[in-house]
């Protein structure tokens, strides 16, 4: 599942990202808005690490051991 909405998060960067560059040039606003785009995508992204961490603790402390490993 993370890795769904990660590359939704990146798909939507990319259109966005090109929707900005049809006018020809990139202006000052342009890279303001990409960048506002890419910390979003990179926080949107921390936060699923950080519950994705939060509930493997959750499960080894409600089994007392370590979950299988979930594939990357």
């Amino acid at each position: 599942m993370k890795d769904l909405k990660e590359g939704a998060r990146e798909l939507e960067n990319k259109a966005k990202e090109a929707g900005r560059k049809l006018d020809g040039g990139e202006s000052v606003s342009d890279k303001l808005g990409n960048a506002g785009d890419d910390i979003r995508h990179g926080l949107g992204n921390a936060g699923d690490e950080v519950r994705d961490a939060l509930n493997t603790q959750k499960d080894i402390d409600q089994r007392g051991t370590d979950p299988e490993p979930t594939p990357r």
